[in-house]
């Protein structure tokens, strides 16, 4: 059953791009603060790449000025997030998260067979606001729609 608003984060292990990769679990990723998380299917794929990303970065101050972190996750490997990100400019504070081998994606319960389009297992595309580790808003897209994970759409649920 996917993670349902009240629930805690599960614990895994996911792999966090700075200057090289560290290992973090999420009670650490999570516990203690306001973090946005959103997931998309693939870095470098159209939606991610041109919509999904963009808008939390060129959002990224606003999320700040309420205190919110925001930290992006994809099933992909590091090297490819750490590329991904770079070209993006994503900006220094925002996380970016790779989940390798979906083990964090499957715990949420949100991951997708994208077998059909020589993906495999990938992420759905969704946004959840978790304090101090309890998910507090959860927004999951239907399959290729992009609306509610949107950055304006979770800047809206801040208040």
């Amino acid at each position: 059953m996917p993670i349902q608003i009240g629930d805690r984060i599960p614990e895994c292990n996911v792999q966090r791009i700075r200057d090289g990769f560290e290992t973090v679990d999420t009670p650490a990723l999570f516990e203690g603060r306001r973090l946005v998380l959103f997931a998309v299917p693939g870095a470098f794929t159209p939606t991610c790449s041109e919509k999904h990303l963009p808008g939390f970065v060129a959002l990224f101050d606003k999320f700040r000025e309420k205190g919110v972190s925001v930290a992006c996750m994809s099933v992909n490997d590091p090297f490819v997030m750490k590329a991904w990100a770079a070209s993006h400019n994503v900006p220094e504070g925002m996380e970016i998260l790779a989940d390798g081998n979906g083990d964090f994606t499957k715990a949420l319960g949100l991951e997708m067979d994208a077998s059909a389009y020589g993906m495999g297992l990938r992420s759905k595309r969704f946004a959840l606001l978790a304090e101090n580790g309890v998910v507090k808003v959860l927004e999951v897209e239907a399959p290729g729609e992009f609306r509610v994970s949107s950055a304006e759409h979770m800047l809206e649920q801040l208040g």
